[in-house]
């Protein structure tokens, strides 16, 4: 009131202080003004801020002072341009307490994964000390993203069908039984009331010995009544028998350098290449066998030289129609249509292996991918090919294991995964997905 009574009243006082009053109150209202934008300008607190400083304080606990190689890999719905703030964020708080980030030569290793279930986010760090690993983690609520990619585009569940101490390579539902590719051995299970019974076991009887991580391959024979399943150096071709009161399988192994199938038609979504013959199987690649993966040489030719590729994958795009997708080997993925071979973005996360899914949702069809690298708990996503980017469709779901093969089921509708769990035990998922509207 003092102060407008001042500014207000004209009187020689007024003449005399009221011009520097004026000019006071402006300067006051300015400042005023700036502090206000200033604090509405502030960014709010990144949502990473807490976790990364809890996870940086557990891994000091662990490793102490001194230097470390950190690596991160994201297999969550945290958008994959936020990862350098959080790695940001992990470094500095490391550093607060006496880690620092070193080079890879560094003795110590830092292992930074960022996963998720339907539920929240677990943040888990490997902290490798020579031959020691042990694990930090902290728990993240699910975030704005995670909802959002939940309520839109796919969701993936998952359904065992079998659990056995035995290693899984393949695995095929026919309409008589379950087969499955061992390292070995096929293994012919039928259903009854309790579950899965087996029912016959062959041996493959392979002539060489097997790499360390062998690959399988199993699909049904023409006409659906059978089954031809590859390993390395050897295929296997079973048949079933009506018979009374129940019927029987026959199987036959026998040593061979064929190329192995890896695009199957026909295909709803068009294959690549149709067999005139019976349009079974569209396209064949050669299989190292003495290592793990396929040499990059197909049959037919595409016309394009592909580098070695541990998965291959029939995809359709609506501009150009049919395309092959690989894994390479070194971890790229890459695309071939109309005679080229081209880059495909988005992947960095994926692990070896991937199949299509058919959904009927978004574009119609998915491409199911692992996470990358070894990992006690993985898991799968579903991924669109728009352009020359795998775009993320779904949120990841959770495997009880690592997930060493992925196929897809005959009908396209599921896609199988051999998952491998705590004391070496395989089982067999169906992953199906279903469309969020």
């Amino acid at each position: 009131m003092k102060l407008a009574w001042l500014i207000d009243t004209p009187s020689t006082q007024t003449c005399r202080w009221g011009p520097r009053l004026a000019v006071v109150v402006v300067v006051a209202v300015a400042v005023g003004g700036l502090i206000g934008l200033a604090a509405s300008a502030a960014p709010a607190p990144s949502p990473w801020e807490q976790p990364a400083a809890s996870l940086a304080e557990q891994v000091a606990g662990i490793l102490g002072p001194g230097q470390a190689h950190l690596t991160l890999r994201n297999l969550s719905t945290v958008p994959n341009g936020e990862i350098p703030a959080i790695r940001r964020l992990l470094e500095q708080d490391l550093k607060a307490h006496g880690v620092l980030a070193s080079g890879a030569e560094s003795a110590n290793a830092i292992r930074v994964t960022l996963s998720e279930n339907l539920r929240e986010r677990l943040w888990v760090a490997e902290v490798i000390e020579g031959n020691e690993t042990r694990v930090a983690m902290v728990r993240v609520g699910p975030g704005a993203q995670q909802q959002a990619q939940a309520a839109g585009g796919l969701m993936l569940r998952k359904q065992t069908v079998l659990t056995i101490n035995e290693e899984v390579l393949a695995a095929l539902e026919t309409a008589d039984g379950l087969v499955v590719v061992e390292p070995e051995e096929i293994v012919i299970y039928s259903h009854t009331a309790e579950g899965w019974r087996e029912r016959k076991r062959v041996a493959i009887s392979q002539a060489r010995p097997l790499v360390r991580d062998p690959r399988g391959v199993i699909l049904p024979s023409t006409g659906g009544e059978g089954f031809e399943a590859y390993v390395a150096g050897m295929v296997c071709s079973g048949s079933y028998t009506p018979a009374q009161p129940a019927g029987d399988w026959s199987v036959r192994c026998r040593e061979s350098d064929d190329p192995w199938p890896i695009a199957l038609g026909p295909n709803p979504q068009s294959p690549l290449i149709t067999s005139p013959a019976d349009g079974s199987v569209s396209l064949r690649a050669f299989y190292n066998t003495a290592r793990d993966y396929f040499t990059g040489v197909v049959t037919p030719s595409l016309n394009v030289d592909l580098p070695p590729f541990y998965s291959a994958a029939m995809i359709f795009r609506p501009a150009s129609g049919p395309a092959l997708l690989i894994g390479g080997i070194d971890g790229k993925a890459q695309l071939t249509e109309s005679g080229a071979l081209k880059p495909v973005s988005g992947t960095r996360d994926w692990g070896s292996d991937f199949a299509v899914l058919n959904s009927g949702c978004g574009a119609g069809a998915q491409i199911i991918a692992s996470g990358s690298g070894e990992a006690a708990s993985d898991s799968l996503r579903a991924f669109e090919l728009p352009a020359q980017e795998a775009v993320p469709v779904s949120a990841p779901l959770a495997m009880d294991g690592t997930v060493t093969a992925l196929a897809t089921a005959p009908d396209g509708k599921s896609v199988f995964a051999v998952v491998r769990g705590a004391a070496d035990q395989y089982e067999v998922d169906r992953v199906t997905g279903s469309c969020n509207e």
